[in-house]
């Protein structure tokens, strides 16, 4: 079965057997940020933006996709770019294994709340599993990226 996708802003066109699972086709297409690590939608490692929103690859069929927008991490590298510094100085990315789940769904946090709480943060990244830190560093890395760009702000403002 053909199915025609925007693949981090590029058109491609794939043959895919009807159950074919969407995380998979991507890593064929070179897209290794994606991971599997449940199969259950239970993880957060498979997340990716379908026309936008995160969604996880591995409930997915690859036809599903087919017509619409998909952006792993390889498309959003500089978007990400800005905050990964903060994740790793807080030592959250002890093994790096769950770092693109918590990207992407960090990148849709942002995108949706601009100013979130900490609560907010933990409800938003509630669904990635990560096995070496306890997920604070990844609260403080996202809080200091936070915190610092609104220092940048106010910065700005005040000149």
């Amino acid at each position: 079965m053909e199915i025609k996708v925007k693949l981090n802003g590029k058109n491609v066109i794939g043959n895919v057997e009807a159950d074919t699972v969407l995380l998979d086709w991507l890593r064929e297409k070179g897209c290794l940020s994606v991971k599997r690590g449940c199969d259950t939608s239970n993880c957060g490692l498979c997340t990716v933006f379908m026309d936008n929103k995160p969604i996880l690859s591995c409930s997915k069929l690859a036809v599903q996709a087919d017509g619409h927008e998909i952006k792993t991490l390889e498309g959003l590298q500089e978007e990400a770019l800005e905050f990964v510094g903060f994740i790793a100085d807080q030592g959250a990315d002890q093994c790096g294994f769950c770092n693109p789940g918590f990207v992407m769904n960090t990148i849709a946090l942002l995108r949706e709340n601009q100013d979130p709480t900490d609560d907010e943060i933990r409800a938003f990244l509630a669904g990635n599993l990560c096995r070496c830190s306890g997920y604070e560093g990844q609260l403080r890395g996202i809080r200091n990226f936070l915190d610092s760009r609104k220092a940048c702000t106010d910065e700005k403002n005040s000149n």
